[in-house]
């Protein structure tokens, strides 16, 4: 397996600018490649329940990452906003997946908010990521395919003047055009 990346230059190019980088999720090789790839150091928001997982749960633990508890919500965003800003300030990005989990190929699922309201918290842009992972890695699937990935990197969104729900559905609408064109035969009927 092998990656293109496309987009890069959408990215801030500042060593202390920061971003909310919002990726689909189809696959666990997001997580892993994503790091490999960006000029920035990443920290991710995830369940707080990956801090059980052995040994990658455990690893996840040590490292300066955003973990929440879900089933508190509001305490929850506090944490991402407060965590955001202090990761951000340190020339780290944060990135999230607005679907909230890995969803199979082929399909959407229910984009929340949670980054886009990040963004406007701080005035930080949003840079959506689309990509073709599930062609390869299929969700919950242990067996991979030989084949291309295709990370595509989109335009920075800014969060000057703009509602969260708004904002979402711009990246909800960029992200799921560019893994329909990544991946258009997993979207016939």
């Amino acid at each position: 397996m092998s990656w293109r990346v496309t987009g890069l230059e959408n990215l801030p190019q500042g060593d202390k600018d920061g971003a909310i980088l919002l990726c689909k999720h189809q696959s666990t090789m997001e997580t892993f490649l994503l790091p490999c790839i960006m000029p920035h150091p990443l920290a991710y928001v995830f369940k707080r329940e990956l801090l059980y997982v052995p040994f990658f749960g455990w690893a996840m633990a040590r490292m300066d990452m955003i973990h929440i508890d879900r089933s508190k919500r509001s305490e929850a965003f506090n944490k991402v906003v407060a965590q955001g800003k202090r990761v951000m300030e340190g020339g780290v990005w944060v990135i999230m997946f607005p679907e909230g989990t890995r969803i199979p190929r082929g399909h959407k699922g229910t984009y929340k908010t949670g980054g886009t309201r990040l963004a406007c918290e701080t005035g930080r842009p949003v840079v959506p990521i689309a990509v073709n992972c599930a062609k390869h890695w299929p969700r919950k699937a242990f067996v991979k395919t030989p084949g291309v990935i295709d990370v595509v990197v989109g335009p920075q969104i800014s969060s000057a003047g703009r509602e969260p729900d708004e904002m979402m559905k711009e990246v909800e609408s960029w992200i799921e055009a560019k893994t329909r064109e990544l991946d258009p035969g997993a979207y016939q009927a």
